[in-house]
């Protein structure tokens, strides 16, 4: 018998315990005579209520028979606790078992409840258990009206120290005000960003139609929470037309832009007494990451104000030792005396920190802030940022030892990916190499795994064998337009390094040397590796446009990555005969584009890989070719690799083009009911059937990119209308029937949106019209829309002042009357004008990196300079990396009529941080 129907036995015998469906019945002669005859009965030692029941307190107490309506199984679980027995407190039970102990007055569970929510809403520890949203909001609602303040109080407590869990719960639009105000305040508040804690208000105002005129107090009241000085400019200026939002939006571009004027220095002259508040970072002893990304205002003394102590404050001299500390920055050693008079606050729980696009930020003191600060770092994020040197790299990775990522990624220099003939180009400046032999023999001195170095120009050979000496634990290695790293350098790091399972080298010299290195079975230090050699134990290689590597050396290397998981050989010289002898099993992601790989050999490969999720395979032509190489394959029909793949696992991802149709979608549909992205390029035909297929074979499709297809405005419209988690939507000179019918749907969940030689129709008042169909890009590429002119400008601004990418070419007259209109896209980072009517100014890169201060890359074309130029200034530190200038010339017939002009060339100027370079191309990038 169970220790719950054991007691439940002695209690209804001793006390003629009788049950109904939420009535029990006590007999009190019963009662008494226990009793009398029983001194330790515990229903009656430990409630209070029986207590007082028998001792003639209550009314009750004169009665024969007592009926109390109380749930049964709570009841039990009351005795259950009363009696010493195991009893779990979860979240869905907590209520009834607590309002069961306050009614029966059993102190002993009272605590029990007590000390789990306690214990709840103060554990660091993630494995704890949860306590739903939802119950949550009935226990502070019981606690508010019964259990006095702290009930109340541990529920705010939980609720700030969870919040980013509990802001994407769909009951977090039923938070009470009350709840959500003492949570905001409360010092656990634990956010990622201050972004986060705006768009969970947003969401919580939007629910239940919040935003009638009468709660416009409340809404007032929690903005003001907000420190609008601290948000990132592109989330400022894509949330300004949000309900609740828009009245703070342009006070906190405004703040931001003036932080961005001030320096440290000044920042701390114009603080008043008492912590600064609004220029803290929040911070909580439960934070876990801290994001800064996209915050060009932040600067070291923001920093520094976030790290400190609010007693610090207190003290009338804060400011001296403050601004010491950050006017010695470059000073180590008074950097060092001031640094030991700051009592910066170490967070114990932060593991990961994201500072990209934080250009202001002095990275000498953020180094030394996060090594006090955040002793278990664990992930560093510091994407598109110039002014991070080797020696900062180097630095980094030798102060923090529990470091186990590093993301550095930058803008890769367009002139490493680009096909056209170089006419010119300025050599890299010589660099101060890092002292190589200073390494040597030491130990491990980092535990990086995962190290991102995409796009960094900057960083040769001796430096990336300097970082490699430090991280011999790597296992994930991105060198991704790494331009200045020589093959032989890769393949002394890829010797050096031998736990590397995933590789990145897409425009790099990855070729011979370094194959032969992952071929290798001794390492260069003569340790025996696993496997016989790395490329074994490979499980990702992507080596886009690796030209050097010949069609032997790529044999060499395929036929032993056996566990290769992600393989992208676009723009090689792969071949039908080197991705046979593919032996792997378990490759889930595979890119073959711009490839002479054959339809037989994609189709073996598939077959033997039945967990593929994605395959891009567009511009392969011989897709559609049954003989390749004089060889031919009869077993391989036109439709093999298409019912293949149909036959497959849950196709994700799919870019084809050559060889695919409507016949082909069909034997597709089992395997693309999850997809999420199709790219459909030339040499495809789709037709209005496969299209209009598209959003009931593929429900859950979240990018929809469509070169050269004939396209209609009823196919269309069947895309946009179903397809409800659709986020990009790419037409890319596509031809047929296409209106501003298909726009005029809305489109909330829409991000990315390219209409490139599809709507020569498009004048202003369409554009307006798709600013309201489409209120949430963040960006758009206009090819074509003759018909456009400057009074576009005003309409893009107000319409999308979030937005991040714009690209407009050959639009009517659209830059006619200059640029100035655009300047209320603030957040832009990267523009393209070119053809769109002569009336830029030649100031206009100099204003624009003013105007648009996180603006990286800018393409123009002289022939839409108001003057016939541009003024470009070199100048170290500025965020704008890569400018492009096309040049055309004119063009007459023999009649002597003036033709339209023609490129002639395209001066591409990259600033990589240390360097600046000028090549010219004899095509348009």
């Amino acid at each position: 018998m169970s220790t719950t129907r054991r007691i439940c036995s002695v209690v209804s015998r001793d006390f003629n315990l009788s049950f109904g469906n939420c009535i029990m019945g006590f007999d009190r002669n019963t009662l008494l005579q226990y009793n009398k005859n029983s001194s330790s009965s515990k229903l009656i030692q430990e409630s209070s209520y029986f207590h007082g029941l028998l001792n003639g307190s209550f009314s009750e107490s004169g009665l024969d028979h007592i009926s109390i309506e109380w749930n049964p199984e709570n009841f039990l679980n009351l005795l259950k606790c009363m009696y010493g027995c195991s009893m779990d407190v979860t979240s869905t039970s907590f209520l009834n078992l607590f309002e069961a102990a306050l009614f029966f007055g059993v102190e002993k569970l009272l605590s029990k409840c007590q000390n789990w929510l306690s214990v709840l809403s103060s554990s660091k520890d993630p494995a704890s258990p949860r306590l739903e949203l939802f119950d949550l909001i009935h226990i502070w609602s019981f606690g508010l009206e019964h259990a006095g303040e702290f009930l109340t109080d541990l529920c705010v407590a939980y609720l700030a120290k969870n919040f980013m869990m509990v802001k994407s719960d769909k009951y977090f639009g039923n938070v009470p005000y009350e709840l959500l105000m003492c949570c905001i305040k409360h010092p656990y508040l634990t956010v990622h960003s201050e972004m986060h804690l705006v768009d969970a208000l947003l969401v919580w105002l939007d629910a239940d139609r919040r935003m009638s005129e009468s709660s416009q107090d409340n809404i007032i009241n929690l903005m003001e929470q907000v420190r609008f000085s601290l948000l990132p400019l592109s989330f400022i200026a894509g949330r300004s037309k949000s309900h609740g939002f828009s009245k703070f939006a342009d006070q906190s571009v405004e703040l931001v832009f003036k932080l961005m004027k001030m320096s440290s220095t000044y920042l701390v002259d114009s603080l008043r007494d008492g912590s600064p508040a609004d220029l803290r970072v929040r911070l909580s002893e439960y934070s876990e990451r801290l994001d800064l990304s996209g915050c060009p205002q932040v600067n070291e003394a923001i920093l520094l104000l976030s790290l400190l102590p609010n007693s610090y404050f207190a003290n009338p001299m804060w400011r001296k030792s403050l601004k010491s500390f950050v006017r010695n920055r470059d000073d180590d050693e008074r950097n060092e005396e001031s640094q030991r008079s700051l009592p910066v606050l170490s967070f114990e729980t932060v593991n990961e920190v994201d500072i990209s696009k934080c250009q202001r930020l002095d990275y000498k003191v953020a180094i030394k802030c996060f090594s006090k600060s955040f002793p278990s770092l664990r992930k560093l994020r510091a994407a598109y940022l110039l002014n991070i040197k080797v020696s900062t790299i180097l630095k980094l990775l030798q102060i923090f030892r529990q470091l186990t990522e590093v993301d550095l990624t930058v803008d890769i220099t367009p002139t490493i990916s680009c096909q056209a003939s170089v006419v010119y180009s300025s050599p890299y400046l010589a660099q101060t190499p890092i002292p190589f032999d200073s390494f040597q023999g030491q130990s491990s001195l980092s535990n990086i795994t995962r190290l991102t170095l995409e796009g960094r120009s900057d960083i040769n050979d001796m430096d990336l064998r300097s970082i490699s000496i430090l991280c011999n634990s790597l296992c994930y290695l991105n060198i991704k337009g790494c331009a200045l790293l020589s093959d032989a350098c890769i393949a002394y790091v890829i010797q050096s390094c031998t736990n590397l399972h995933s590789l990145i080298v897409c425009y790099t010299s990855f070729s011979e040397n370094s194959i032969l290195a992952l071929c290798a079975s001794i390492s260069m230090t003569n340790e025996p590796l696993d496997s016989n050699s790395l490329a074994s134990n490979l499980q990702m290689l992507h080596m886009s446009k690796c030209d050097g590597a010949n069609e032997t050396w790529l044999l060499n290397l395929i036929a032993r990555t056996q566990k290769m998981k992600s393989l992208c050989l676009r723009d090689t010289k792969v071949s039908d005969s080197v991705l046979c002898e593919f032996p792997g099993s378990s490759l889930q992601a595979l890119d073959i584009s711009n490839t002479t790989i054959s339809r037989m050999a994609l189709t073996r490969v598939i077959t033997n890989n039945p967990d593929l999720k994605s395959l891009k395979a567009r511009g392969c032509k011989n897709l559609l070719q049954l003989h390749v190489d004089g060889r031919s394959d009869n077993f391989f029909s036109g439709q093999d690799l298409f019912n293949c793949l149909g036959k497959g696992s849950r196709l994700e991802e799919l870019e084809i083009g050559w060889g695919f149709s409507y016949f082909s979608l069909e034997p597709l549909r089992p395997a693309v009911s999850f997809l999420r992205a199709i790219s459909v390029g030339l040499g495809a035909s789709l037709g209005e059937d496969a299209l209009k297929l598209l959003p009931s074979a593929c429900p859950l499709l979240e990018s929809v990119v469509l070169y050269f297809q004939e396209i209609s405005d009823s196919a269309l419209t069947s895309i946009v209308t179903s397809l409800k988690h659709l986020k990009e939507l790419a037409l890319s000179y596509c031809y047929g029937d296409i209106s501003l019918q298909s726009f005029k749907f809305s489109m909330p969940s829409l991000r990315k949106l390219r209409l490139e030689r599809v709507t020569r129709w498009m004048t202003n008042d369409d554009l307006f019209v798709l600013t309201q169909s489409c209120p949430n890009l963040t960006e758009l590429s206009l090819i074509g829309c003759i018909h456009l002119n400057s009074d576009a400008q005003p309409i893009i601004s107000a319409g999308w002042p979030g937005m991040i990418s714009l690209h407009l070419e050959e639009c009517g007259q659209i830059t006619e009357n200059g640029v100035a209109s655009l300047y209320g896209c603030v957040a832009l980072e990267d523009l393209l004008l070119c053809h769109n009517g002569s009336g830029i100014q030649k100031s206009f890169l100099l204003d624009a990196a003013l105007k648009f201060p996180m603006l990286r890359l800018v393409s123009l074309d002289v022939c839409d300079a108001k003057e016939g130029d541009f003024d470009v200034e070199e100048k170290e530190g500025r965020f704008l990396s890569i400018v492009k200038i096309s040049r055309c010339k004119s063009r007459r017939c023999a009649m002597g009529r003036d033709l339209a002009p023609v490129l002639k060339e395209t001066l591409v100027m990259f600033w990589n941080g240390q360097n600046f370079t000028e090549t010219v191309l004899k095509q348009r990038l």
